[in-house]
C-alpha cells in the first residue's frame, strides 16, 4: 500500500506539471502559485487541527513544517512552473531522472540511513534510464515545437526544482514520526499561501481574469487538488513506513509521467531511445520493492 501512494504521488506530479504548461501560458507564474494554495487552502481547513493523541509542536518540527514547505512546495512550484514554460515536459524528464540519487544521497547525510545493495542498483538503474535521453536528437526532446524559448534556463529552473523535491522527500520523512499525513498537508499548503500572498496579490490586481476560459479555470481547480492536496498526502501517507532513500526511487514515476503527458496530450515526440529509458525507469522501480526474502 505505500509503494502504490507513493507512486501515484509522484505520477500526479509528474502529470500536472507537463499539464501545467497551458496555465503558464494563461496566468503569470507567481498569481499562478498563490491561486493554487488559496484554492487548495479553502479546501482543507479542518485538516489543520491536531488529532487528540498527536503532541503539541515543538520549535524543531514547526521549523521542518516551515522549510518543507518552503523547499518542497513554494520554492519547488516557482522553479518548476517557470522552468516548464522555458522548455518542454520531455526535456524536464531528463532533469528530473537525478531525483531519486539525489534523495539518496540526503538521506544519507541528513537522516543516516543505510542505502542497501538493491536500492543503489534500482537508484542506478532509474537515473541512467531516463538519462538516456540526454543522447536523443534535440527534436526529441520537444524543442521549438514544444514552445521552449529559453532551454538552458528552463533546464537550470527544472535542476533548482529537482533539488528542492529531494529536500521534499528528506525533510517528509521526518515530519511523518511527528505529524500525521492530513496536517502535514494542509499546514504546508498553508505557508505555501502565505509566502505567495504578496506577489500573488500584486499580480491580481494587473491581471485579467475575465480573459481567462472556463477550461483553464477547470484545469486550474484540478491542479490546485492534486498539487496541494492528493499528491501530498498520499506521498506522506507512503513516506511513513518506506525509508527515504527506498521511496526517492519512486520519484522516477515524475519524469516518466511529466514525459508521457508530454507525448500523449501535448504533441511531444517521443524516440524509441526514450521508450528504453522509461523501461530501465521502471525497472529500477521493480528492483526497490521485490519483496526480500525473510528468514
Amino acid at each position: 500500500m505505500a509503494y502504490g501512494c507513493l507512486a501515484l504521488s509522484m505520477s500526479l506530479v509528474g502529470s500536472y506539471v507537463a499539464l501545467s504548461k497551458p496555465l503558464v501560458a494563461a496566468f503569470p507564474v507567481l498569481l499562478l502559485a498563490w491561486l493554487r494554495f488559496g484554492i487548495a487552502a479553502l479546501a482543507m481547513p479542518h485538516w489543520l487541527r491536531r488529532p487528540p493523541g498527536e503532541a503539541p509542536m515543538s520549535g524543531r518540527t514547526r521549523g521542518l513544517v516551515f522549510l518543507e514547505s518552503f523547499l518542497g512546495n513554494f520554492l519547488f512550484s516557482i522553479c518548476m512552473l517557470f522552468g516548464v514554460s522555458l522548455t518542454s515536459a520531455v526535456s524536464a524528464g531528463v532533469i528530473m531522472a537525478s531525483i531519486p540519487a539525489v534523495v539518496a544521497i540526503g538521506s544519507r547525510v541528513f537522516l543516516r540511513e543505510s542505502i542497501t545493495t538493491r536500492v543503489a542498483l534500482a537508484i542506478a538503474c532509474a537515473a541512467f534510464g531516463i538519462g538516456l535521453l540526454a543522447l536523443a536528437p534535440a527534436g526529441a526532446h520537444g524543442g521549438p515545437a514544444a514552445g521552449a524559448s529559453m532551454p538552458w534556463l528552463g533546464n537550470l529552473l527544472v535542476f533548482c526544482a529537482v533539488v528542492c523535491e529531494a529536500a521534499y522527500a528528506v525533510i517528509g520523512k521526518s515530519l511523518t514520526g511527528r505529524l500525521g499525513p492530513k496536517r502535514i498537508s494542509s499546514l504546508i499548503n498553508l505557508w505555501g499561501f502565505v509566502l505567495s500572498t504578496p506577489f500573488g496579490i500584486w499580480f491580481a490586481l494587473r491581471f485579467d481574469f475575465g480573459a481567462v476560459s472556463m477550461g483553464l479555470w477547470s484545469l486550474l481547480f484540478v491542479y490546485a487538488l492534486a498539487a496541494s492536496i492528493w499528491t501530498v498526502w498520499l506521498w506522506m501517507t507512503g513516506l511513513k513506513s518506506v525509508p527515504a532513500s527506498q521511496a526517492g526511487v519512486f520519484t522516477v514515476m515524475l519524469p516518466v509521467s511529466a514525459a508521457l503527458v508530454g507525448v500523449l496530450v501535448l504533441g511531444e515526440r517521443l524516440s524509441t531511445v526514450q521508450g528504453v529509458a522509461f523501461g530501465l525507469a521502471l525497472l529500477g522501480v521493480v528492483l526497490a520493492t521485490w519483496p526480500s526474502r525473510r528468514s
